[in-house]
This record gives C-alpha cells, structure tokens and sequence, in this order.
C-alpha cells in the first residue's frame, strides 16, 4: 500500500467499510486493469473471511473471493454494493498464473492501519513480543505433558523484549494471542504482526502442563534492515536484511541476508557474497540483526560466522 498526495479539489472520498460489515457470501465488485487491458470491473462473492496459509506472504488476514481477479488487478479496489472500499486485491492462488476463482484482498481495516502509519511515522510500525519459536509435534506435546497438539513452542526469548518483561521462558506453548488460536509459528507471526504497537493483549501458554494466561504490550519491532559497520567495523562496506517472507520459509532457518558487499571490504576479502545467509555468529545463532549486534564485540579483531550458501554451509572468518 503506498500513499500519495493528489493537489486537486472536488474529489470524493472512497468511504471505508469495516470487517462487521462484511459476511461471507456478500456480493463484492473488483475493480482493477487485468493484463493491462484498461479498467475492469468483475463480480463474485466473499468466499472466506480471516484467510492465511500463504507462502510467502508474512502477516494474512485477507479476504478471499471469487470475483475475477489477474495479474494487473492488485492495487485495485474490492467494494461492496454500497460502493465502500471492503479491500485492496492482492493476490491470487492459481496453478496456471491466470484467475480460477479463488483471489484475495487486504481487508479495508488493515490497509486504513497502514495508511495511518505512514502519515504519522513515513513507515509500517509492525509489533513484536520478542521470541523465536518452533512448531509443536505430537512427541514434543507429549513430553511437555499437553493436553492438546497445535501450539507454538517459545524457543528462545530476547532481551529487553515484551516477553522478557513478562517472565516468558523457553518451553512455553503458546496458544492463544489476543484472542487467536495460535497452531503454529506463523499463526503467531501473523497475530503479533497485526496488533498495534503499544496495544496490550492476553497470551495464554502452557508450561510444565499448566495452562497460564499473562497480558503482554506489543513493542516495536527491531530494525529489519542496517549498513554492517552499525554492527562491527570488519562489516564495513555490507548492507544486511532481516531474512523474512518467502526467502524465510525456502531456507528454512532464522538469520539474515547479506544484500550488498563491497569490493575490497573485510567481508568480501573473507569469501562472502550477496545472499549469503548468516545464521550464527561466534557459534551463536543469530536470528535478527539485534541479535547480530549483541554477539558481535566491536572491540574483537576477527567475526567467526556460519553462512548458508545454497544448500551449503559454510564458517568463515572475517579478520
């Protein structure tokens, strides 16, 4: 979503309805310009609310639908018969790359949230509790003595985070975030991403068996992107990124990705390449850019760090 400002007078605002105005098997039009072919407007229905579980998308509450929708349509306007904006097309689930009925829309309350972020902030303020987590198996369930199989099991929990402050620990299953049913590590992502900065709402885990329910206040989530020196003068001349979206879940680990590298620099010097993935640093595993900066001592004269290039790992030394 990218906002504008338009000089121009005698405009009518496009009114916004909100997600209890909308029920599934409401009709929709979708307004876009599919395959470049000028203004189009299709019909369907809402044929799902609350939709998630696709790949590399990170936080999904979208709206699906039937009405028409191709390449060329996100951006577009998803309206009610009352001719209030209900969502923006996004996307579609297709095996061909062409519509078979099944597209999807940001809901309108989102995409209001993210409007109001980049007129107070310039940017998309996303929530964090700070922990890392990994999906519950049966013999996991069993041996943490649970009642049921679907949750999230906290893994690690960072410092100076929300989930800190609160006296989360590893092992907690987490089960619930504001409300929503937390099955797995991308539930969670997904549910912490969508709450407000500051906004306190209720985690309920179990731990040692014993369900527990804390509130805890979302805080700002942590740089997801940052220039190497920011982080050790030998990473001088490497811009990084927090590895996340589709890339995330290829690779399968938590970690970030180098972007650039300069020629001549420490790191280039040492063997490293734009999207190498670093994911332990002095044999620490590394899974933010804080993360990164809290292992690294500015002081010390060389960075021992595991890199994943393909499907190889490496440990280079960076002096």
């Amino acid at each position: 979503v990218g906002l504008i400002r338009i000089p121009a007078e005698e405009l009518l605002g496009l009114p916004l309805a909100t997600e209890f105005d909308l029920r599934v098997g409401d009709f929709v039009l979708a307004v876009g310009n599919p395959f470049g072919l000028g203004q189009t407007v299709t019909s369907g229905i809402v044929s799902a609310l609350g939709r998630r579980g696709l790949r590399g998308l990170n936080f999904q509450n979208f709206i699906q639908t039937d009405a028409s929708i191709n390449p060329g349509n996100s951006g577009g306007a998803l309206l009610n018969l009352r001719g209030e904006l209900v969502g923006i097309n996004t996307a579609i689930f297709s095996p061909s790359g062409g519509n078979v009925g099944i597209g999807f829309a940001i809901p309108a309350e989102i995409a209001s949230n993210v409007i109001d972020d980049l007129v107070a902030y310039g940017a998309v303020r996303r929530g964090q509790v700070g922990i890392t987590l990994q999906a519950l198996t049966p013999e996991l369930a069993a041996a943490l003595d649970l009642p049921n199989t679907t949750g999230a099991v906290v893994t690690r929990v960072r410092k100076d985070t929300p989930a800190e402050s609160i006296g989360l620990r590893e092992g907690d299953v987490i089960v619930s975030l504001g409300g929503e049913t937390i099955n797995d590590p991308e539930a969670f992502r997904n549910a912490e991403g969508l709450v407000p900065i500051g906004q306190a709402v209720d985690l309920r885990f179990y731990r040692d068996g014993e369900a527990m329910e804390l509130p805890v206040e979302m805080a700002e989530t942590a740089l997801t992107t940052a220039e190497g020196e920011a982080l050790h003068p030998l990473l001088n001349g490497t811009s990084l990124r927090q590895l996340e979206g589709e890339m995330a879940q290829r690779v399968g680990i938590e970690g970030i990705v180098i972007t650039d590298i300069k020629r001549g620099s420490p790191a280039a010097r040492a063997g490293l390449r734009p999207g190498d993935v670093i994911h332990r640093v002095n044999r620490q595993p590394v899974a933010t850019l804080g993360d990164a900066r809290e292992l690294m001592d500015s002081g010390s004269r060389s960075l021992v760090i595991s890199v994943l290039r393909g499907a190889r790992s490496y440990l280079v030394v960076i002096e």
